[in-house]
């Protein structure tokens, strides 16, 4: 059982959860907050009324950076682009037909760039958490810390060896990424939920069942 998303759902996941996008022209470039969603997998954006118009059949490359909520070294945890032409949407405002979009995110391999089709990414359907994953790792770290600590018990004894700071880094219907940091390096370890939920009210029980496995660990590190 695979305990990462596809590629593809990892980029309709960081959509979902972006709050702005870069948007990037031949010789220009433009910040786009609040403007995009994805529709039927199309990306669809609303520029600026005061920005200038932009034509159908532009090429253009959206840019989008997923930094993690809570406060950790090395906070990007995953970057993405999205390359192809502006299409009028019979809705209003401009939507992307894409040509490539790529990713580069650590869990994938160290130095993975990976490419995604179009019609994978049409395909795939963001993660259950994208919308509630910030919140949800904040509320974690700075109000039960004590469950962070018992998180920590799941992990394999020689990885913390060492280990100054233990912080969680990313959640989602697979499980949580618990951030060990060392002196002059970090590590990340997954802990994979017994099996992915499939709405968000799950989450609680699938988070019980991991406190639970804990308690069943050794006392400490």
């Amino acid at each position: 059982m695979s305990t990462l998303p596809t590629p593809a759902e990892r980029l309709r996941s960081l959509l979902a959860a972006a709050a702005s996008l870069t948007l990037h022209v031949p010789g220009r470039r433009c910040d786009l907050v609040g403007a995009h969603r994805v529709e039927a997998g199309r990306i669809r954006l609303d520029l600026p009324p005061n920005s200038t118009p932009l034509e159908p059949d532009t090429a253009v490359v959206l840019e989008l950076t997923d930094v993690a909520p809570t406060s950790v070294r090395s906070r990007v945890r995953a970057r993405a682009t999205f390359g192809g032409w502006l299409e009028s949407d019979p809705a209003g405002g401009l939507a992307l037909d894409l040509a490539e979009a790529t990713l580069q995110d650590p869990a994938y391999g160290r130095d993975a760039e990976i490419t995604v089709t179009p019609e994978d990414f049409a395909a795939a359907v963001p993660d259950p958490l994208a919308h509630l994953e910030a919140d949800m790792l904040c509320h974690l770290c700075d109000a039960h810390p004590d469950a962070v600590d018992r998180l920590a018990r799941l992990v394999p004894p020689h990885h913390l060896h060492g280990v100054r700071r233990i912080v969680p880094v990313r959640l989602d219907r697979f499980g949580v990424v618990l951030r060990l940091e060392f002196a002059g390096r970090a590590r990340d370890v997954r802990l994979p939920f017994r099996t992915p939920l499939r709405r968000p009210e799950e989450a609680g029980e699938r988070m019980q069942e991991l406190y639970a496995r804990a308690r069943c660990c050794r006392g400490g590190h």
